[in-house]
């Protein structure tokens, strides 16, 4: 979610300039419920007494007022954003701090959001200037160099099957996030999206462990309906097979640019002919 530059100066100033006035428009717009729902009857049909939340003031006024770009591309926030539209309030969890919180947080005003990230120093950095975003900083057991390892021997240890899955305090299964704080796994998050940790060096993280536990989570699930499920970077190996391997093609409802976005039924409304052996 640390925000990359990829356009020159001018080129980038021009993008930055529309990207504030669709952020503005949609962040006022978003969520005024008309009839239809659709963002042309948002932007005609507003309600009289509707006033945007304090947190979307202030991610339009600090867009407004900087030069840094969200990492994702219009095309592939706006996925995401059609979700958080319908379903908004919410419990929204987003893998990854960076430049593009406090958009993400202002896009679910009403709900709960929450954040996760790797790097302590980073959090500070981002809470300097965003300080209602609420964010954890999280320890990941693994390696990106142990990917390929991780993905054959995880069905060898029952705790890792999804017959048996559980995260918290789960140290025999390596893929599973074991020491999160008490709120994410006592909260059903309708959303969760993987955009960290560092997964581009052998040193990494990488996202193998993110990428289950999101499985396992919305696996859990109890509430009405499916979890959304939101990934990016798939153009990267591990991002991909681990997908394929956890949250299943058969989930795949849309595919952005390097961004999927996966429906994950629970367990209890899925039957399987696998014996509890694989996700998918």
């Amino acid at each position: 979610m640390r925000n990359r530059s990829f356009f020159p100066e001018k080129p980038r100033f021009v993008f930055i300039a529309l990207g504030v006035l669709i952020a503005g428009a949609l962040l006022i717009s978003s969520f005024i419920r008309v009839a239809d729902n659709s963002l042309l009857c948002s932007l005609t049909g507003a309600k009289a007494d509707y006033s945007p939340a304090p947190i979307q003031l202030r991610a339009i006024l600090h867009y407004a007022t900087s030069r840094i770009v969200p990492q994702q591309s219009l095309g592939e926030i706006s996925v995401s954003f059609d979700v958080l539209q319908s379903v908004s309030p919410c419990n929204f969890l987003v893998f990854g701090l960076g430049h593009d919180s406090l958009m993400w947080s202002s896009f679910n005003p009403r709900g709960t959001t929450l954040f996760l990230e790797e790097d302590p120093k980073w959090v500070q950095t981002v809470l300097k200037d965003a300080p209602t975003l609420r964010a954890h900083t999280v320890h990941y057991r693994t390696k990106l160099s142990e990917a390929d390892d991780l993905l054959s021997a995880y069905r060898s240890e029952p705790e890792c099957l999804p017959s048996k899955a559980f995260l918290r305090g789960n140290t025999r299964c390596k893929l599973a996030l074991t020491d999160l704080p008490g709120e994410v796994y006592d909260t059903e998050w309708d959303l969760i999206m993987i955009d960290a940790p560092r997964g581009y060096f052998p040193e990494a993280p990488g996202r193998m462990g993110a990428i289950y536990s999101a499985a396992v989570m919305a696996r859990a699930r109890k509430r009405r309906g499916v979890t959304h499920v939101f990934l990016h970077d798939v153009d990267r190996k591990v991002e991909k097979v681990f997908a394929e391997e956890f949250l299943c093609r058969k989930y795949l409802v849309k595919a952005v640019g390097r961004l999927w976005h996966f429906e994950i039924p629970p367990a209890a409304n899925v039957s399987t002919t696998s014996g509890g052996a694989g996700f998918c």
